[in-house]
């Protein structure tokens, strides 16, 4: 999920659009109700954003700043009218990259990509797991080789599974981080449904479940 922060509710309406279009959940703030947001929220909640976007804001180095405090999530400011000083200051105050708008939200993405590498230390942007190879980058995973095409739900809830391989992760988790945790308009269960589907597909080319599952802990991949 990527967090938006403007104070122009149609601008933060408008990237939930554009990025919904990509498979992409986003959760929109103005400035203020932001900061209330970010400073209470659960560690879980935080852990499910994968980047923050900072548009026309007051300050827009304060929401940065409480972001570095909270979270290690790549932070890309847009900007309208680009200065050097005001570039400098977005730097300072914790931002990983400022972009000039308008920018294509494929882009974004792309950002988002090359700044959680570099984040990640050079860690290849892939997961292996038995035969099955899983792309942190969008890409279909591979199964010995061969690409298994995956709708983007499904194939999302499998690159969540993969970066989480050293332990469970539960079935609101993995709602948070592909819905997002504001959407009221998609129930939780549907991520059974998913998983449900997904689990058919993996099983018919591996020959074996890999999504192991206990009631009340979770799922996690196995070999």
């Amino acid at each position: 999920m990527i967090v938006v922060v403007d104070e122009r509710e149609l601008v933060t309406q408008g990237y939930n659009s554009l990025f919904g279009r990509e498979g992409v959940a986003t959760a929109g703030f103005g400035p203020g109700e932001f900061g209330e947001w970010v400073d209470s929220a659960a560690d879980d909640d935080l852990k499910a954003v994968s980047a923050f976007l900072l548009g026309k804001c007051d300050q827009a180095e304060m929401p940065a700043k409480r972001i570095r405090e909270r979270s290690n999530a790549p932070v890309i400011a847009l900007a309208e009218q680009q200065s050097l000083e005001d570039t400098l200051r977005l730097f300072e105050a914790g931002v990983d990259d400022v972009v000039r708008k308008p920018v294509h939200v494929r882009e974004i993405l792309a950002r988002i990509t090359a700044i959680s590498r570099r984040v990640a230390q050079q860690q290849p942007s892939f997961t292996q797991i038995g035969p099955m190879r899983i792309f942190a980058d969008g890409r279909d995973p591979e199964i010995d080789g061969e690409p298994l095409p995956l709708p983007r739900r499904e194939r999302r809830i499998l690159e969540y599974l993969a970066s989480n391989a050293s332990r469970r992760v539960t079935k609101s988790q993995i709602f948070n981080a592909i819905y997002g945790i504001f959407d009221e308009d998609v129930e939780e269960n549907v991520v059974e449904s998913h998983i449900s589907k997904l689990r058919k597909k993996l099983r018919a080319k591996l020959g074996f479940d890999p999504i192991d599952s206990k009631r009340y802990l979770g799922y996690r991949l196995v070999e």
